[in-house]
């Protein structure tokens, strides 16, 4: 039977183009003969953007499934091991001298969602003397207090003693991919410029113009537009409506820094810090040899030359005149359809919400991952592929939007007209402000997220909200939560697990240097 979809063209490299042709290629079995042809038309001359250099936990096992080695990996692409973020003065304004963070980790030592939600019991202990809710429920805060790494040297490639991600270099990983994808997957690479998208007379893609010197027209029976904010396909080309998330996402430009450490024996923090500022935050990510540091900021609230003054002090002594802080603005939004007749746009051709959760590249690879997964051979089944991608992804973009705003929206930080205002109700989404009166009254539970991919589950949820301090009130629920005895046996092994954790892994930067001499056991 002769098949429609034999043929996947990808435009665009970086992350997101390099990630979706592996995925692709990989499941689609490009190099069998009954496979699907995969081609990446990449341009010479367009510089990748390069900012995402955090991740989540499926990009492990995204690798792990693209057949590439975790040791290759780390070596090549600055790799260090992200166990989480710590929010520090997000729940209140500061005082001079002190700070107040929590931890969104990771690890869950018992998954709220289908083993054992520990939340009510911990709201009913005395808030004097109990411990901060992350610290209380799971290891792993405790384990980046330490600065410790999530794994041993001994444990096998993709194996860990605590659920983790990675921070990186994504300039580096783009070109990791690349030759994985060219060398070992079988994916065609094309060095042009996309000159022009051809359309027959119902709006399907027959072809690109490119100004290669034999490339000049590429075929393909699929498009997958990995452009960049150009967004040659869905935007140039289709002229998909943009839905702006501005009215809920303030920020809209971002200062960013590579900053050397001092001392090649310095400490790799091994989670992202994410410090709020008077209108905005700061990431702070730990590389093998430098950090990635950036002040994400509303242009409406601060200027770009005290947003700059406010980066520059947050550094103190790391900052020196040689550095180049490069400024970057950001189109806060997403088109209201991803699929449009034969094409697909993944990446931020689709669409971008703030760096806060390092959501981006978790939403390349959850594209990439459906697309593959539904990938319609035959041209009949095109439109309930289209259709299911469509509302997957519209909904892992709103539920983006809402958890970004959960942070915002419940801090009791009045100290600037930018907080005063992420926390009117009129800029919360609708979603979230019902379900933030309910968990007045009501401990969040697995009820409260219909959907299975949800892009942030029940744990991140009660990480933030109890980090943040918000009030539930479970005293007229108190007596449904009978379960004490073994609420308190769970506590108690946590603090069993804390101890012999920090007991037995290693600092952060001695294991990466073991993993660059020696490598993991593979698998």
């Amino acid at each position: 039977m002769a098949l429609d979809n034999n043929h996947i063209l990808i435009i665009g490299g970086g992350t997101a183009g390099w990630l979706s042709a592996a995925i692709l290629a990989k499941t689609l079995n490009s190099k069998n003969t009954d496979g699907v042809k995969v081609t990446l038309v990449e341009s010479p001359t367009i510089p990748i953007l390069g900012v995402g250099e955090g991740t989540w936990p499926n990009l492990r096992a995204t690798l792990h499934k693209i057949g590439i080695s975790e040791t290759d990996f780390i070596r090549e692409c600055d790799a260090t091991f992200k166990q989480g973020a710590e929010f520090i003065n997000w729940s209140k304004t500061p005082e001079p001298k002190q700070s107040h963070s929590y931890y969104h980790p990771l690890s869950t030592v018992s998954h709220s969602s289908y083993d054992f939600n520990l939340a009510p019991y911990w709201l009913q202990q005395d808030k004097k003397t109990r411990l901060p809710y992350d610290r209380a429920v799971a290891s792993q805060a405790r384990v980046c207090d330490e600065g410790l790494a999530p794994k041993q040297i001994v444990m096998a490639e993709y194996s860990a003693a605590q659920e983790y991600a990675y921070h990186l270099n994504a300039n580096k990983l783009a070109e990791f991919l690349k030759r994985h994808c060219v060398e070992k997957l079988g994916v065609k690479f094309v060095s042009a410029n996309v000159t022009n998208v051809a359309l027959d007379n119902e709006d399907f893609i027959t072809h690109v113009d490119t100004d290669h010197e034999s490339e000049k027209k590429i075929f393909a029976d699929f498009f997958v537009d990995c452009s960049g904010a150009k967004g040659l396909i869905i935007k140039e080309t289709y002229n998909t409506a943009w839905q702006s998330i501005s009215d809920v996402i303030f920020n809209d430009t971002a200062l960013a820094v590579q900053v050397p450490y001092a001392d090649r024996n310095q400490k790799i923090n091994t989670h992202t810090l994410a410090t709020a500022q008077e209108a905005g935050w700061i990431w702070d990510i730990g590389l093998q040899d430098r950090r990635g540091v950036g002040h994400v900021f509303s242009s409406k609230y601060i200027s770009d030359q005290k947003a700059e003054q406010q980066l520059i002090d947050y550094l103190g002594d790391d900052y020196s005149d040689d550095l180049t802080i490069r400024k970057i603005k950001l189109n806060h939004g997403y088109h209201k359809k991803f699929w449009h007749k034969n094409s697909v746009a993944i990446g931020m051709s689709a669409g971008f919400v703030e760096p806060l959760e390092a959501s981006a590249i978790f939403l390349f690879d959850a594209a990439a991952n459906m697309l593959a997964a539904q990938f319609p051979r035959d041209k009949a089944q095109m439109k309930y592929a289209e259709d299911k991608f469509n509302q997957q992804l519209t909904m892992r973009m709103q539920r983006t939007v809402e958890f970004i705003k959960l942070h915002y929206c419940i801090s009791q930080r009045r100290d600037s007209q930018y907080w005063i205002d992420n926390c009117d109700p009129i800029s919360i989404p609708d979603n979230l402000k019902q379900r933030l009166a309910f968990w007045q009254g009501q401990v969040p539970t697995k009820y409260d997220f219909e959907n299975a991919w949800e892009p942030f589950n029940l744990d991140s949820y009660l990480y933030v909200l109890y980090g943040m301090g918000f009030e539930t009130d479970v005293a007229k629920v108190a007596a449904k939560y009978t379960e004490t005895t073994k609420a308190k046996h769970l506590f108690n092994n946590i603090d069993k697990a804390s101890v012999l954790l920090i007991d037995k892994l290693p600092k952060q930067r001695e294991l990466i240097e073991k993993v660059i001499k020696y490598g993991f056991t593979q698998v």
